[in-house]
């Protein structure tokens, strides 16, 4: 069996999310702003947490991490949409999509095992308070990030050289801002059902997996607070995994909204206008739900830029 690629195109175009011409620059600047809050929100959060002391815990490890990835996710999709609006083009090159894809499925994977990872790490804290600090040692902290890379590392891999085996004739348009493996795969004028089965394979087993993780543990922390007699112990016991809840919240639900209202209508422009949602909003709100709900990163905030954090 023969790549059949190399040869058929060396070109995707990447249509975008509206083909009005008047309509670019104002996609431009709503865009490059949104990637703005992004990066330096996110920034401001990992900084924080490096540079104080107090939040070198398992939680904020995890949290550290997970703005880092925050911050890759958003870089691998909105500075080519920038790049082509302000030059005009819709072009980017079989490797840059090929390349793009990879660099999508492996930060996308990581938010999701991070998250379960995080839903274990508030399990712990809440339902097995006495001993968190034994459980989540730093060499277990650090190996669970460690296996959450290489699992996403290995699905993204796998599923990319995948993509090499498929042949692309003459229709090359992508209705999306990005390479999103779903679109470019009904692209393919030859065989994709591996693909097909591999990546519901994938969502269903990695992302199924990970949901589940985090369904269980919450049913246990909620089953554990119930049981817990005082007011203000049940809040003090919520307050401390709500952040976390919210953004596993919008996350999932509009990932899951996402595939549910493109599977619907079968529009491509409906699935790249909602995919705007939990591949730009979702990281550009994360660090505003850990930092409004959150003292300890308000008080390492204003050490670093010198200012009350509302």
């Amino acid at each position: 069996m023969e790549p059949g690629n190399d040869s058929q195109i060396s070109d995707f175009f990447l249509l975008g999310l509206s083909k009005e011409p008047e309509l670019q620059l104002l996609i431009f600047g709503l865009f490059l702003s949104m990637y703005l809050i992004t990066v330096f929100g996110n920034l401001l959060i990992l900084l924080a947490i490096i540079s104080d002391s107090h939040l070198h815990t398992p939680m904020y490890f995890f949290l550290a991490n997970l703005s880092f990835v925050d911050i890759c996710f958003t870089s691998t999709t909105i500075p080519k949409m920038l790049w082509n609006i302000q030059t005009q083009s819709k072009v980017i090159t079989y490797a840059g999509c090929i390349t793009q894809m990879y660099f999508f499925l492996l930060f996308a994977g990581l938010d999701n095992f991070l998250l379960s990872v995080m839903a274990y790490d508030r399990f712990v804290a809440i339902c097995q308070p006495l001993h968190y600090m034994l459980i989540m040692k730093p060499t277990y902290c650090g190996l669970l990030v460690l296996v959450s890379w290489m699992m996403s590392t290995l699905n993204s891999l796998l599923q990319t050289l995948m993509m090499l085996w498929l042949s692309f004739c003459t229709k090359v348009e992508i209705s999306h801002f990005f390479c999103e493996i779903n679109q470019v795969v009904l692209l393919a004028c030859s065989d994709n059902f591996l693909n097909d089965m591999l990546m519901y394979f994938a969502a269903g087993l990695l992302g199924g997996a990970s949901l589940a993780g985090i369904l269980y543990s919450y049913s246990k922390i909620v089953s554990f607070v119930c049981g817990i007699s005082s007011a203000q112990g049940k809040y003090k016991a919520f307050s401390t995994c709500a952040s976390h809840l919210s953004v596993v919240s919008l996350f999932y639900c509009t990932g899951l909204g996402v595939y549910l209202s493109s599977a619907a209508t079968q529009s491509s422009h409906s699935s790249a206008t909602a995919s705007v949602m939990y591949t730009v909003v979702t990281p550009m709100l994360n660090p505003f739900i850990y930092s409004l709900r959150n003292k300890d990163i308000k008080k390492a905030l204003k050490r670093i830029v010198g200012v009350p954090v509302l």
